[in-house]
């Protein structure tokens, strides 16, 4: 019994983000129904689904823009409550970065930067200010004015302004589209890790597989205003459900393992770096283009009268006939799912 008791005070203790059955609307248009999940202090989640399905509006809900019609939230055992009962909206712990920076314009970056820190010790002000310049790489712009800056540029000042004073829970809705592909890297290493260090949770509403696999302790997947599931991000891509949860990780083929010379018929999903050109292999595609992709070119073929794709380290020319195999560990793993 009193081991009953312990378990149970340690989820208390450690689930910091409650949603109860929540459910949305704008005016008739249902945009979430029966919501619900939970998060503990210091995870890092990914937000993921098709457009439209109700990411950006959740991170509102939870952050406490929206009110909801039916449901509740819980933040470290308090109810978030709505613009309805609060009169300045947002819960106090929580940041919410949109895809609208709310910047001003007029001041500088660092003044933007540092606008809500304590003035009566400046020195721990521009420390603190100097810290999350480097974070977001913007050191050499402390001093120019905000309305000076490119797209990018304010994002990533928006991103420090956010964590300037270190918010238990970070909401971010695609926090690198609009950053150059070649520091878009480098800043998701830096933010990560300074929320892995400082123990700050967050949830990132994302299109970029990138975002998700990398850094994402768990993802939940919505469609259509539902959640299909929440589990541990490396597993749900290994064993996605379906094609819809498979292909917000990128390209994806659906194929039958009775045409790979297994006596099943049911489909399963094939990644298309799982899928090797083998020369000596009996199962054959048929090229119809190749697609460079940098590191790789990405192969569209006609297998088993679809299209399928797969990846190579040169291209192959249409219309001729590859051997294509994918090893047995593979089949296997997506059979039993």
């Amino acid at each position: 019994m009193s081991s009953f008791k312990n378990l149970i005070k340690v989820q208390y203790i450690w689930v910091m983000l409650t949603v109860d059955n929540i459910s949305f609307a704008y005016d008739i248009q249902l945009v979430l129904k029966n919501v619900s999940f939970t998060i503990e202090k210091g995870q890092h989640i990914a937000l993921i689904g098709a457009s439209g399905c109700g990411k950006s509006t959740l991170l509102k809900i939870i952050y406490g823009l929206l009110d909801v019609e039916e449901g509740k939230l819980f933040w470290n055992n308090k109810r978030v409550l709505g613009p309805s009962y609060n009169l300045v909206p947002g819960e106090e712990n929580m940041k919410y970065l949109s895809q609208g920076f709310e910047l001003q314009s007029y001041r500088t970056v660092a003044e933007n930067i540092g606008q809500y820190l304590s003035n009566f010790e400046p020195k721990l002000k521009q420390d603190r200010v100097q810290e999350l310049l480097e974070i977001v790489e913007m050191l050499d712009f402390a001093d120019t004015k905000v309305e000076n800056l490119s797209g990018g540029q304010k994002q990533r000042v928006a991103l420090a302004k956010a964590l300037a004073k270190k918010p238990e829970l970070l909401l971010l809705d695609e926090p690198f589209h609009n950053i150059d592909n070649f520091r878009r890297s480098s800043l998701r290493r830096n933010l990560f890790r300074y929320l892995k260090r400082n123990k700050i949770t967050s949830i990132t509403a994302t299109h970029d597989k990138t975002d998700i696999l990398s850094f994402a302790d768990e993802t939940i997947v919505i469609k259509q205003g539902e959640i299909v599931t929440k589990q541990n991000t490396e597993d749900l891509y290994q064993n996605a459900p379906d094609y819809y949860v498979a292909s917000l990780f990128g390209e994806v083929n659906t194929m039958r393992p009775s045409v790979l010379g297994y006596d099943i018929d049911t489909e399963i999903l094939i990644y298309p770096h799982e899928i090797k050109v083998e020369p000596t292999s009996s199962i054959k595609a048929r090229v119809k283009n190749s697609y460079f992709n940098g590191s790789h070119y990405l192969i569209e073929a006609v297998f088993d009268n679809s299209i399928i794709f797969f990846d190579h380290y040169h291209p192959l020319n249409a219309p001729q006939m590859v051997g294509i195999s994918i090893s047995e560990e593979i089949i296997q793993q997506r059979i039993k799912n």
